[in-house]
């Protein structure tokens, strides 16, 4: 199953997809293509350190689509391989089908972004929470030499030390989401009396606050502190408080990508339904489980997924699909559970469940791929014409050493190998070899600094939603150098 995960990455979107604004300001920390893109202090460093090891040996996106691709197989395996012992395989093997056939799974598998790295971290967490408390295992983990189990992982220690970890990797990912899901396991060791042992507690404590360790320390060394980081990434969030996000989520299911703000209509009924539906089958899940005697563990599982969800659906004012990732992955499992009480009981296999969710599932995949194949249709257009941009800008002489504002010019300045900064202060004060470039879209006019350079007219460009026009400063110098090349090309 996470072979097959990896597989569909590979063939249906990983050789279409460049890269998006949001993945240049991570990989661009650590690339050797281009001068690192502002990090706006939201953002954590867990997906640069990520795709470091390819960003920092090439420029190719399709190695870094590759990598992310097998990568992110392996993390599905890794995360349900924490659940073994507290179900079947064959129903962990489902809860994986559920996830991965989502459209959004597979889109943003191979993609530098944190959202699926959290659900990995976070479904891993919960899993070890569960064996570490000792909740309802169903089978012995193997012990042999050939076990696909972590070695590590198998005794109660080591399970606690995987906790951690987890926990820690999320919070280094981001850490807003390793919270929700921490402070719902703390709330648990609180809440359960079999589970307040103080190991428990103190793996979840260390655990997060050894990966948030490195958002903290940087909030003092470049934002002036954890609350004037703190406030400034609220307010790029425009603030927190209560927000009808679900309804956001709910228009934004099949995409816009960032629905921000969030003024599309409901465009396709059909495709909500597994959505609108996915709360009722939890909580069959969640009494399907309490029936097999594994109430507590599915039970969790769907708390933490709630409380991971909950920021999304009622904090923010606007969407994103891939938001929602650590939710679904978490309430896969209860999900499994409902699935698997239709196919089978103690008595056997049940002829009529194995056909109805065979029906269902194979519907899904199908509406889910329908979905995956025009967002990335969509945005292999958008993103690829970045490249097309930054040609146009090299034709300019607009070349590294290099400057880009403006219009998209995060992703453009990194596909044309310049430096890109969103502050009129730094071109200003740029030195006089640096060849700078100020992009304009549709309908807007060039900035009260830039209104006397020279305009020119970036042929290439095809959509309304990228920069037509760039202004270049009088007297710029001419490069001699051979033409630079744009990523990934």
């Amino acid at each position: 199953m996470a072979a097959a995960f990896s597989l569909a990455q590979l063939v249906l979107v990983a050789p279409r997809l460049g890269l998006s604004w949001d993945e240049v300001v991570y990989v661009s920390q650590l690339s050797i293509h281009a001068p690192a893109a502002n990090f706006d202090p939201a953002r954590a460093r867990g997906v640069t350190l990520l795709a470091a090891p390819v960003a920092m040996l090439t420029s190719s996106i399709l190695a870094l689509r590759v990598y992310l691709s097998l990568l992110s197989g392996a993390g599905l395996l890794l995360a349900l391989l924490a659940w073994r012992g507290l179900r079947p395989a064959w129903l962990l093997a489902l809860a994986g089908v559920c996830y991965a056939s989502l459209w959004t799974a597979q889109y943003y598998g191979p993609q530098a972004m944190p959202d699926e790295w959290i659900a990995f971290s976070v479904l891993g967490a919960v899993g070890l929470f569960l064996r570490a408390a000792g909740a309802g295992q169903v089978q012995a983990v193997p012990a042999g030499p050939t076990s696909p189990f972590p070695r590590v992982l198998r005794g109660r220690r080591g399970a606690l030390v995987g906790l951690a970890t987890c926990l820690a990797i999320a919070a280094l990912v981001r850490p807003g989401d390793a919270l929700y899901v921490s402070g719902a396991l703390i709330v648990a060791v609180l809440a359960v009396p079999r589970w307040r042992q103080p190991s428990l507690l103190a793996a979840v404590v260390v655990g997060f606050a050894a990966g948030a360790a490195e958002w903290v320390i940087e909030a003092y060394v470049r934002y002036g502190g954890l609350a004037s980081r703190l406030h400034a990434a609220a307010a790029e969030q425009s603030g927190f408080g209560l927000h009808a996000g679900w309804w956001d989520e709910l228009r934004a299911l099949d995409g816009p990508t960032l629905c921000r703000p969030c003024t599309v209509g409901l465009r396709d009924p059909v495709i909500t339904v597994w959505w609108l539906a996915l709360p009722v089958i939890v909580v069959l899940g969640v009494l399907a489980a309490r029936k097999a005697g594994r109430l507590a563990s599915s039970l969790l599982a769907a708390c933490c997924g709630l409380a991971v969800a909950a920021q999304y659906l009622f904090l923010i004012n606007y969407a994103a699909p891939r938001f929602l990732l650590p939710a679904y992955l978490l309430l896969a499992i209860p999900v499994a559970d409902a699935l698997g009480f239709l196919l089978a009981d103690r008595s056997g296999v049940k002829p009529g469940g194995v056909v109805l969710v065979t029906i269902a599932l194979v519907v899904q995949i199908l509406v889910q791929q329908v979905v995956l194949d025009h967002q990335v249709a969509e945005k292999r257009a958008f993103f690829g014409s970045f490249s097309v941009v930054a040609a146009d800008l090299h034709r300019l002489g607009v070349r590294p050493p290099c400057l880009v504002q403006g219009s998209q010019y995060i992703p453009v300045a990194f596909y044309a190998g310049c430096a890109s900064t969103p502050s009129a202060t730094v071109i200003r004060r740029s030195r006089p070899d640096v060849r700078i470039a100020v992009l304009v879209g549709v309908g807007q006019s060039a900035p009260s600094y830039a209104a006397r350079w020279s305009g020119h007219h970036l042929a290439g460009v095809r959509s309304p939603l990228l920069p037509t026009t760039a202004y270049l400063p009088p007297g710029q110098p001419q490069p001699t150098a051979r033409p630079h090349r744009p990523a990934g090309r």
